[in-house]
């Protein structure tokens, strides 16, 4: 006896660890939130430009220090001329290449925003995916503080365009050449042993002083009994490292024989001025010397948003967003292409994560869009005369949809237009098309009647929220239900 053919396994549906599929409350959400920060980017005189979400990873500059593959933290391929080709982890140094490779045709200083998804191939946690949203401003071809200066104006004006109010964010301002200066006082050559230091300070929010102090000495064991290696540093070079990030602290002899940390104070005073002048509070933008940032191309002024209002999460517990945004000035990246100086700065927002905030806060509205009107098939064989109809709203630019899946109950067609967040529904029975009329249904009045009705029976009865009007009389009609119930689409 012959054996049955066995049946095809099917496909496991399933989503990579890091990614989110994301609906129509989501996305209308984040194009609400991107809509806002385009408006203040463009009244900064930004304009728009796009870059793909490939690069030459050469481009990029991820490189392991063998330089024979990308750094594990991209996604990277060989095409087939054995070039590696890496998805973008950012946005700033794909327009590094634009610039350079479009430079004698750019108005300078070039000033741009952009918004897309970049890429990340790190470990996925909590609130840390391998695909989110950025959206960056940068100027790029001119030295001048006041570039950074209105980077930090942006960000305030950003985070209030938000909904965000003064005193629930601060943008926080430093110098990498301050903390260049530190190096220099400190004699430290080793770029490791400078890592584990910037790294230390970096920790101050979270560790608080004592924290830091431990992690620039021997090293610290956190509450798990984890130990982490620190920077090795003599007590007096803790001392000098605490005296330059803590605010208002006395300025050790040695980092003021530093002339580039002098240089970096300089230029964080004329930052100061600019953002006082125009109107900004230290409530606002503040120069806060424990701001690290960018380990890696930042060279002078960086830059950081931080929310400091808390709140709490589905459990209760409280939650502190801390960084939404940032970015600094990179006088190195378009260099990299043009072997001549080519000094740029910019910021850029997480919008992935400043909506996840935005959201726990309840400063963005995340309910679902409604959906369109939807007129109904009462009678298969009058398709036209419905799609005619479906035409007249989309003519006066109200959103239709002609049910389009089985016709043949109509009790289906009304689940399908309520699981839409359909405002309303359009019924013509053989009976309306004799008379010329048609039946209106708003769906928004008839779930708040159908609360307060106690029986199937007086449904029945009531029929709530439905109404009759001539044909020629659906545009205005429609509208009408809009206008009751405030119904408008982005």
């Amino acid at each position: 006896m012959a054996e049955k053919p066995k049946k095809p396994q099917k496909l496991r549906a399933r989503l990579p660890r890091g990614l989110e599929d994301r609906g129509p409350a989501a996305i209308a959400a984040t194009r609400r939130m991107v809509e806002k920060i385009r408006e203040v980017y463009e009244r900064y005189g930004f304009e728009p430009v796009e870059t793909p979400a490939m690069e030459f990873t050469d481009a990029l500059g991820k490189f392991l220090p063998d330089q024979d593959r990308p750094n594990e933290g991209v996604f990277s391929f060989q095409d087939d001329d054995e070039q590696w080709i890496s998805l973008r982890y950012d946005l700033t140094a794909p327009l590094a290449r634009y610039v350079a490779e479009n430079f004698d045709a750019l108005p300078k200083p070039y000033r741009s925003y952009r918004a897309g998804y970049v890429y990340r191939n790190e470990k996925p946690g909590p609130g840390r995916f391998r695909q989110f949203m950025q959206f960056d401003a940068d100027t790029v071809g001119s030295a001048s503080p006041a570039a950074d200066a209105e980077m930090c104006m942006m960000a305030a004006d950003t985070m209030e365009a938000l909904g965000i109010p003064r005193g629930s964010y601060v943008v926080k301002v430093n110098n990498r050449k301050v903390l260049d200066g530190v190096r220099d006082a400190l004699g430290i050559a080793d770029d490791g042993q400078w890592l584990t230091v910037m790294r230390a300070i970096d920790k101050l929010d979270r560790l608080g002083i004592s924290g830091v102090q431990q992690l620039l000495g021997d090293g610290r064991k956190d509450e798990s009994g984890d130990f982490t290696k620190g920077a090795g540093l003599k007590s007096e070079d803790i001392a000098l490292v605490v005296g330059a990030i803590e605010q208002g602290a006395q300025l050790d002899a040695r980092l003021r024989d530093s002339k580039i940390g002098q240089e970096g104070r300089d230029e964080l005073d004329a930052i100061s001025k600019l953002v006082s002048a125009s109107g900004y509070g230290l409530d606002q933008i503040v120069i806060d010397p424990s701001v690290v940032r960018g380990l890696e191309y930042y060279t002078g002024p960086v830059y950081e948003v931080e929310l400091t209002l808390e709140t709490k999460d589905e459990k209760g517990r409280p939650v502190r967003f801390g960084s939404v945004g940032g970015g600094g000035r990179y006088d190195g990246l378009v260099s990299r292409f043009r072997g001549e100086p080519v000094p740029a700065t910019g910021f850029s927002i997480g919008v992935s994560r400043l909506q996840a905030a935005l959201t726990m806060l309840g400063k963005l509205d995340t309910r679902p869009e409604f959906g369109p009107v939807v007129v109904t098939v009462f009678d298969r064989d009058r398709v036209a005369d419905y799609q005619k109809m479906v035409a007249q709203l989309r003519n006066a630019n109200i959103r239709a949809e002609l049910y389009l899946g089985n016709p043949k109950n109509m009790g289906n067609q009304l689940k399908y237009a309520d699981r839409r967040n359909s405002p309303c529904v359009i019924i013509q029975g053989s009976d309306e098309k004799a008379r010329g009329e048609i039946q209106i249904k708003d769906l928004i009045e008839g779930a708040k009647a159908a609360a307060a009705i106690a029986s199937n029976q007086e449904w029945r009865e009531t029929r709530p929220a439905q109404f009759s009007c001539a044909e020629d009389e659906i545009v205005a009609k429609v509208r009408d239900v809009l206008a009751r119930h405030d119904v408008k689409w982005n």
